[in-house]
This record gives structure tokens, C-alpha cells and sequence, in this order.
């Protein structure tokens, strides 16, 4: 390479860290042009594609990067671009390749990490992690991902000591100071309300600030302190809520368009579906779907694959529409006359690469996909579908005292009582319509029941799933399994009835609440 050829790879790397993506197109694009084989030019031009939003353009040039050079660098960039677009068998392949050959800078041993976490295998993504923090121990970004990974795998007080670390660097840091509140249940002893406290006060950042006040909210609550907790909760979703502009209409009419386009869908001629049976836990968030989850999961002939997007994102294909959401009217409608089979069969396709042991069943336990309930039922003729029901005031309290992803427009719903009890009275609307159109499909589960007798609402779990008896369904406490949903910490403890008929100690504030429900004909007994 000659000495103009790097110093224009030098600059482009220099702007690549400077955040000048024009600058690094520049540099990078007359590189490939005057060598169209230099392997660090379609790098960088590929990065400069793909932080601009032109992520298939990013894939070609990283792609042909590592064809040029397989470096350890060029493939973890290359994984991460695949998860990007949905191609997450793409990601794994490349992942494996790039063990082979392990990058020696801490950014690509973090996105290795980042991938890894993103499929799933939150196990073989912390050694990764680990090795980024130790390269770059000032990185508060590797550490906190770090962190996460510790709790998804159970290591508390590692996930703990990390946190600490973490804001001992960065006091300021809403994400570790919200983490570290979730970690476990405070006591009156051992808390960081007085921590969090002067945080909160001293943040002007929207997002630090709605962080910070669930932080507070929590360990309030955890200390006994239940209506200084709501309040602190009202003020911080208010806040939030202020910024979005958010309409229950926008999600009444995907409920809608759910309803008028079944009988069209139920009609239509059936296709040839997979055989395989896997296990759909479906509800509102938070009413005991990953308790189920684990349950199920803990039986010796099935895994739990996690949250999944794979049937949406299987519907969206089929549908082939160009809308920006997954699931909107436009793409419910096209959908509907798709080849169901085919929807089966890319939905498994998509979740093979977030299973571990492909000769058990699997849950797949995305609570979303109760949207989704009569696509499941014709793609997939032997998959067993479970809904979790919970108190509709619970329900409500529940969403709202839970942060849900913040930049997931799916759930702008739940920063206000109203918006969720009013979502709530459609969900409880479609699960009526499944109810009657698919009898045997779907079995109803009520948290209330399970906790008070957990045996008997197991066994009728598992019947329903085909499913003989384990005893160890009764021990999921003890599953050693990662879990990467807000309910982390109570499902490693044994079943407990602390949450039923919580709303009741927040009865004045949840009074509009009750009277909604009483007037759109929710059975609130």
C-alpha cells in the first residue's frame, strides 16, 4: 500500500472516531475506488453506510471486508449489521467465524457481546463483555453491559459490584442506578433512595430523569413506603408522557383491523403447516407470563427461547408491505391472505437461531403476540397457545409501574392509567374473539389462580401442552436459565402472593381506572 493510500485510510479512521461519517464516506469511498481489494476501505465504507441508515449498503461493503481480510473486526461489525436486518442465522454463522479469529480491540469484543445478547445467549456474550471492560475500563457503556448480562445470568451480587463500579465512575448514570434498583428487593437497611434522590434532582436529561423516578418508585415501594412510591410515579410518567405524541386510536385501530380481517383470514383455504409444536405464552405484560415461561421451561422436554419477534416479523414478510411498523391496518390486511404454511414455516425459521437444544420443544413468550393468536393458530396447526390472565386493576397497576423499552413505540400506552385500562378493554375484547373462533387452541391461565394453587394450575398447564408431569415444574425458582425481562429477580424466588390485589392499597388513585372499567363492562369481581 503506498504512503498516500495510508494516509487516506488513516484519515478515514480518524474520522470514523471524530463521528464525521461524511468525512470517513469520503476518504473510504476514494480508497475503494482507487483499489477496489482493499479490505479496509470497504470497512469503513461500509460503517459509513450503515451509521447513515443505509444498512444493506453496509452489509455489501463489511461483507466484502472480511471476503478481502477475515479479521476478527470486519466480522463482528458484520454480525451486528446481519441482527440489524432480521438475519439473525446470518449473525450466528458469522459469530462462529469470528471465535476463530477473536478481534484485539475492546469495541469489536463488545459488539460480539452486543450480538450475542441480541440472540439470545447471554452466556456466550459475557466473556466478551468481560474482555471489552478489562481493555477499556473507563468505557461506562462496556460496563454497563456487562452488568446487565451478570443479572440476566442470576449473578447478582457480580451485576451489583459492576453497578457500583459503573457509578462510582459515572455518578450521573440513570441506566445503572435504574438497573441496580431492580437487581433485588431493598430493605429498609440496605436501599439508595437517598442516592437516587440527589441524582434525580440534579438531571435535566428527559430519559435520565423517567429512569431515575421508577428507580425511586421501586426501592420505595421495597422499603414500605407504597404511596410516596405511586406518587413519585405519577409525576415521572407524566413527564414522559408530555413528550410523546401518543393517541390510544393509533393502537385501536390495529385492534380493529385485527377483528374486521378475521373472518376474511378464517375463511381462506388452509395450507400445509409445519409440524413441529411450539408453546406461545401470550397476555398483557406483567401478569405472570415469564413465571409461566419458567414453569414450562423448567419441564426436562422443553426450553425457553425467550421474547421473540420472529412471528411478527414472519407476518410482516408475508404481508409485504413497505409501512415502517411491524403491525399496522395495512399490513393486517395483506397478511390475511398470505400462504399461512409459509408464515409457519419462516417463523421457525427465524426462531432456530435462539434455541439451544433443537430436539425439545420450545416457549416462545413474547406477550404481544396474543395480536397474533389466529396467525399462530392456522401457520402453525400443533403450537399450543397460553394466555395469562391477571385482575384487570392489577393489570393496569402493573403496566404502569413497570419501564417498559423506552424508544418502543409499542409501548406509549403505558405511561398513563387511562391509555392502559383503555388497552387493556381491547385486549380483553380480541381474547373473547379467540375465545370462540379457536376452542382448544387457546387455554386462559389466571395469575391469581396459579399462585394460589400452583400444582393444580401446572398440572392443567401442562395437559394442555401434551406435556407428562414433572415434578420439576414446581422447582422453577431453581431454573438456571438467563432472564432478560423486568421480572428477573422474582423469578428466581419461589412462588408469592405479594402482587395480588396490590391495586387495593391505591384505590383512591386508581378510582378513574375503576370506574372506566365499569362503564365499558369489565368484570372487575
Amino acid at each position: 500500500m503506498t504512503a498516500a493510500r495510508v494516509r487516506q485510510i488513516s484519515a478515514a479512521r480518524s474520522a470514523l472516531f471524530r463521528g464525521d461519517l461524511n468525512s470517513t464516506h469520503k476518504f473510504a469511498a476514494a480508497q475503494v475506488a482507487a483499489d477496489p481489494e482493499d479490505a479496509e476501505g470497504h470497512f469503513l465504507l461500509g460503517i459509513a453506510e450503515s451509521s447513515t441508515g443505509r444498512v444493506q449498503a453496509g452489509i455489501q461493503h463489511v461483507g466484502r471486508a472480511v471476503m478481502l481480510d477475515p479479521q476478527g473486526e470486519y466480522r463482528a461489525q458484520l454480525a451486528k449489521l446481519f441482527t440489524l436486518v432480521r438475519r439473525d442465522g446470518d449473525a450466528a454463522a458469522t459469530l462462529r467465524d469470528a471465535e476463530q479469529a477473536l478481534p484485539t480491540d475492546a469495541l469489536s469484543r463488545d459488539t460480539m457481546g452486543c450480538v450475542y445478547a441480541r440472540l439470545g445467549d447471554h452466556a456466550a456474550a459475557l466473556p466478551h463483555f468481560a474482555e471489552a471492560v478489562g481493555l477499556e475500563p473507563r468505557n461506562t457503556e462496556y460496563r454497563y453491559n456487562l452488568a446487565a448480562t451478570l443479572n440476566f445470568l442470576g449473578r447478582t451480587d457480580e451485576a451489583d459490584a459492576a453497578l457500583e463500579a459503573l457509578i462510582a465512575m459515572a455518578p450521573g448514570d440513570a441506566r445503572a442506578h435504574h438497573l441496580l434498583a431492580g437487581l433485588r428487593k431493598q430493605t429498609p437497611e440496605r436501599n439508595h433512595v437517598g442516592r437516587l434522590v440527589r441524582t434525580h434532582a440534579g438531571s435535566r436529561d428527559g430519559r435520565g430523569r423517567l429512569l431515575l423516578g421508577y428507580a425511586i418508585a421501586k426501592e420505595l415501594e421495597d422499603v414500605g413506603q407504597p404511596d410516596e412510591a405511586l406518587d413519585r410515579l405519577c409525576a415521572a410518567n407524566a413527564e414522559h408522557r408530555r413528550t410523546l405524541p401518543y393517541a390510544f386510536a393509533r393502537d385501536a385501530a390495529v385492534f380493529d383491523a385485527i377483528e374486521a380481517n378475521w373472518p376474511k383470514q378464517a375463511a381462506a383455504p388452509a395450507t400445509q403447516g409445519p409440524s413441529d409444536a411450539p408453546i406461545f405464552i401470550i397476555g398483557m405484560p406483567r401478569t405472570g407470563t415469564t413465571l409461566v415461561d419458567r414453569i414450562l421451561s423448567s419441564h426436562p422436554e422443553v426450553e425457553s427461547a425467550g421474547e421473540l419477534q420472529a412471528m411478527p416479523l414472519a407476518v410482516k414478510k408475508a404481508a409485504g408491505t413497505l409501512s415502517p411498523t411491524v403491525m399496522d391496518p395495512e399490513t393486517i390486511a395483506a397478511a390475511t391472505i398470505s400462504d399461512m404454511g409459509a408464515v409457519g414455516r419462516d417463523y421457525l425459521q427465524r426462531a432456530r437461531h435462539h434455541r439451544r437444544d433443537p430436539s425439545l420443544r420450545f416457549t416462545d413468550k413474547f406477550p404481544g403476540n396474543f395480536q397474533y393468536a389466529g396467525f399462530i393458530a392456522q401457520a402453525l396447526p400443533l403450537a399450543r397457545i397460553v394466555c395469562l390472565r391477571r385482575h384487570p386493576m392489577d393489570t393496569v397497576l402493573s403496566n404502569f409501574r413497570n419501564l417498559f423499552a423506552v424508544s418502543s413505540r409499542y409501548y406509549d400506552y403505558s405511561y398513563d392509567l387511562l391509555d392502559i385500562a383503555a388497552y387493556y378493554v381491547r385486549f380483553d375484547r380480541l381474547m373473547s374473539l379467540w375465545r370462540e373462533a379457536l376452542p382448544g387452541r387457546v387455554i386462559e391461565v389466571r395469575y391469581e389462580d396459579l399462585v394460589a394453587d400452583q400444582e393444580g394450575e401446572t398440572r392443567r398447564l401442562l395437559a394442555h401442552c401434551g406435556l407428562v408431569w414433572s415434578n420439576d415444574c414446581l422447582s422453577f425458582h431453581t431454573n438456571h436459565a438467563p432472564v432478560s425481562t423486568p421480572s428477573a429477580a422474582q423469578v428466581r424466588r419461589p412462588i408469592y402472593r405479594d402482587s395480588v390485589a396490590r391495586w387495593k392499597r391505591h384505590a383512591a388513585v386508581l378510582e378513574p381506572v375503576q370506574r372506566f372499567f365499569e362503564e365499558a363492562g369489565i368484570d372487575l369481581d
